[in-house]
């Protein structure tokens, strides 16, 4: 057992961990954080485990837990401020960004960090960026719909 201090969604964790726990499954099993989704069996291809480490978008099924002691992780439980989503999560509500909402935990972390990087993205810029997420519902259209509009919100322009 390794110990580990990692600060969650703004609160710090001090927990004994094997030394071979991913991220993910400490989130999910030791902290109860079952936002984060296992959707490709720990292969790092679907991006429902995706999570923000020190404000990157990080896939948590690649990462050891050990390897985040001492940084800040961000799940999808902390985009939103005193109950209130975030601009892209409400934007993904309004315009249809999901339907069984399996991919649509990690797609919201990989774009919040897209669009911190990326503030007036294209369509093809938006569709480059959810490479690697997975999504079998949508077919994406709505979910480059949503991005876009946050994208306008966030810039001050109407959504």
């Amino acid at each position: 057992m390794q110990t580990v201090r990692i600060t969650v969604n703004g609160t710090q964790y001090e927990e004994a961990v094997p030394p071979r726990m991913l991220l993910v499954d400490f989130l999910r099993e030791r902290l109860a954080l079952t936002g984060t989704h296992v959707g490709c069996t720990y292969e790092g291809v679907c991006g429902a485990c995706t999570v923000h480490l020190d404000g990157e978008a990080v896939k948590s099924c690649m990462l050891l837990a050990v390897q985040a002691d001492g940084h800040a992780v961000t799940t999808v439980e902390g985009l939103s401020s005193n109950g209130d989503l975030s601009v892209l999560q409400q934007s993904f509500r309004e315009h249809h960004g999901l339907q069984c909402g399996f991919c649509t935990p990690g797609i919201l972390m990989n774009m919040t960090d897209f669009l911190a990087r990326h503030p007036e993205p294209s369509d093809d810029d938006i569709r480059h960026g959810l490479i690697g997420n997975l999504c079998r519902c949508t077919g994406y259209v709505h979910i480059v719909k949503a991005v876009r509009e946050a994208a306008k919100t966030l810039a001050g322009g109407a959504g």
